[in-house]
C-alpha cells in the first residue's frame, strides 16, 4: 500500500503532542457545547450574548478537534485560521470582560480568558499554532 505525502502529513498533526491537543479540543468541545445548550435550553433570554458565544467557541472547538484528526495540509491550514481565529476570540471577549464586567449577564467559555476553565481557552490556541507551524516544517 502506497502513503500519499497528505496521508503522512496527516499522521504527523496528531502525533507526539498532537494527541494531547485533540484530547483536549475533545474535552472543550464537550465542555463548551453541552454548557451552552443546557443554558439556551433552560435560561437564553438572561444572557443570550453570553451563550451563544459559549455555542460558537464550542463549535470552533470541534472544528479545530476534526481538523487535527484529519491531517493534511489544508486540514493544517484551516485549524491554524481557526485557531487564529479562536485566540483573537478569547483575547477579545476575555478583555471585555475585564474592562466592562457588566457587559455579560453571565459567563462565557471566554471570560476572563478562560478563566473558568483554567485558562485553557488562551493557552490551547496557542499551543495548537506552535504545534500547527513545527508540523508544517516537519
Amino acid at each position: 500500500m502506497v502513503v500519499t505525502e497528505e496521508k503522512r502529513t496527516g499522521q504527523r498533526l496528531i502525533a507526539g503532542p498532537g494527541i494531547l491537543l485533540v484530547w483536549l479540543y475533545g474535552v472543550m468541545v464537550v465542555g463548551a457545547v453541552s454548557r451552552s445548550a443546557y443554558q439556551i435550553a433552560t435560561e437564553f433570554d438572561r444572557a443570550p450574548l453570553a451563550y451563544a458565544l459559549s455555542a460558537l467557541a464550542g463549535v470552533v472547538y470541534g472544528f479545530i478537534t476534526y481538523t487535527l484528526v484529519r491531517g493534511g495540509e489544508t486540514a493544517r491550514k484551516a485549524a491554524q485560521v481557526c485557531c487564529a481565529a479562536e485566540l483573537v476570540g478569547v483575547l477579545t471577549v476575555g478583555t471585555w470582560t475585564l474592562v466592562e464586567p457588566s457587559a455579560f449577564a453571565d459567563a462565557t467559555v471566554w471570560s476572563d480568558y478562560g478563566m473558568g476553565y483554567l485558562f485553557i481557552p488562551v493557552l490551547l490556541p496557542l499551543s495548537a499554532l506552535y504545534w500547527l507551524r513545527r508540523a508544517r516544517t516537519a
